[in-house]
């Protein structure tokens, strides 16, 4: 794919960006670059290589879920002003 002059106008637009002419040479060659380096990639052989979902060995076991009681509220509330588990506030809109 070949990154030209409209091309780029059209990716301007898109993305709501403004580039200056000067900055418009330099982003042209940028993500030529880009595309030349992804048509490299796409030319590795992989077929050897099995698909990993993680690199580690390590997994995180299921757990059945289970509800458990938390004091967490409590131990907040006791702490501030509270009525029947809200806190209470000073009034800000009259």
């Amino acid at each position: 794919m070949q990154i030209d002059e409209k091309l780029l106008q059209k990716l301007e637009k898109l993305s709501a960006l403004k580039l200056q002419d000067n900055e418009k040479k330099q982003v042209l060659n940028d993500m030529s670059e880009i595309l030349e380096f992804a048509e490299i990639m796409s030319e590795v052989n992989l077929d050897d290589i099995k698909d990993l979902s993680s690199i580690s060995n390590n997994y995180t076991p299921f757990r059945e879920d289970e509800v458990v009681k938390n004091d967490a509220k409590d131990m907040i509330l006791k702490n501030t002003k509270s009525e029947d588990g809200y806190f209470i506030v000073p009034k800000i809109i009259e």
